[in-house]
């Protein structure tokens, strides 16, 4: 045989066995992302007034995904959690842009189906998915289509599982928690990545600082996913999300994002919604200037390509009559923001439970720390 005969179908047999490996790879990556989204797909029974038909993912119609972050799963603790990180995306296609949007954990707001106002991420300690979902929705007076909900320990390993994470820390070296972040230019792995995300007193801006780093970790984790990088690690992917993420998209849901919305998630503007802090009853809370809330929301909804709400604009939001006391939790001033007493209306009493000598302190109302 010609020499050049040989190194064709040499190329030739290369190239078959290379297709069929693939085709192999990724019938197994099929096979086992179905499975892992449905171990993580959670539906809520609940219907929006904020859109007259259900949103079409399939005919890439603009959507919003809610993005909780549960302060649970990691560092000893199991209860239901509050959502500390929460951020709103909205995707447009056809603009070929999102908008992610942070939430400031203190906004004082109306907790819808709770019939009282509170701290925005105390929703989710009282309702759950549906109540903070509810919640968020009324305060930005957008459909929220859909929802994703991490805990820590999901996060920690979603950062292993993409292989680390590149970040500039401005702030300084930091420990939180016995874990040392260094300064400047670093790469982080699930340990670190997680405590620089979740660490607020050391930075000059509060709360304000850790959403942006927050929603810093989330855009380099969704870029090495996206990328030839998170196909090669798909496995490690799908072990971190399957047991600390819920989630009511389906599979096929996803299969359409991904083949029709990506450009969308290359383009993505940062916002933050935060407000004036103030102290109310000796509990910290973040007070939204009407006008900005409005703003805010005419940006959204013009990205779900909705109207302007002109109703909403003349809506006072600062005007709050009950501002959380009597509700199931109190804050403590002196800890501000780290301390959760329970506080039973019943009885006008209000009592500090130690987690640690206390296994069922959740059942009482206790946290302590911050996502």
């Amino acid at each position: 045989m010609n020499l050049w005969k040989k190194v064709i179908l040499t190329a030739l047999g290369l190239v078959l066995v290379s297709v069929a490996g693939f085709c192999a790879y990724g019938i197994k990556m099929y096979s086992d992302a179905t499975g892992t989204v449905k171990g993580v797909y959670e539906s809520i029974d609940r219907s929006t007034t904020k859109r007259e038909t259900a949103v079409n993912i399939d005919a890439q119609e603009p959507f919003s995904v809610l993005l909780m972050g549960i302060d649970t799963g990691d560092m000893g603790r199991t209860e239901q959690g509050r959502s500390d990180t929460t951020m709103v995306v909205t995707i447009n296609p056809k603009e070929k842009k999102s908008t992610m949007i942070s939430l400031d954990r203190d906004i004082l707001t109306e907790i819808v189906g709770n019939d009282t106002e509170d701290k925005l991420n105390h929703a989710y300690a009282f309702g759950g998915a549906k109540m903070a979902i509810d919640t968020v929705e009324n305060l930005l007076d957008i459909p929220i289509d859909n929802y994703v909900s991490i805990n820590m320990k999901g996060l920690k390993d979603l950062i292993d599982a993409v292989g680390g994470i590149e970040v500039d820390n401005t702030i300084g070296e930091f420990t939180l928690d016995g874990i040392v972040v260094p300064a400047g230019k670093v790469k982080l792995d699930g340990t670190t990545g997680l405590a620089y995300a979740r660490m607020r007193k050391e930075d000059p801006e509060g709360d304000i600082g850790r959403q942006r780093r927050q929603r810093e970790v989330v855009e380099k984790i969704m870029d090495k996913i996206i990328s030839l990088d998170g196909l090669t690690k798909y496995r490690q992917i799908l072990d971190a999300v399957k047991d600390n993420v819920k989630t009511d998209l389906t599979w096929d849901n996803m299969v359409d994002i991904q083949k029709k919305y990506m450009p969308a998630f290359k383009n993505i503007d940062s916002l933050q919604l935060d407000g004036e802090g103030q102290m109310i009853n000796e509990i910290y809370y973040q007070i939204l200037d009407p006008t900005k809330l409005y703003e805010v929301q005419t940006n959204l909804r013009a990205q779900l390509g909705l109207p302007e709400n002109k109703e909403m604009q003349a809506v006072d939001n600062s005007n709050y009559s009950n501002y959380g006391y009597g509700t199931a939790y109190e804050e403590s001033s002196e800890a501000y923001g780290e301390t959760y007493n329970y506080y039973d209306p019943n009885t006008n009493t209000d009592t500090y439970v130690d987690p640690n000598a206390d296994p069922n302190a959740v059942d009482n109302g206790q946290y302590t720390g911050g996502y």
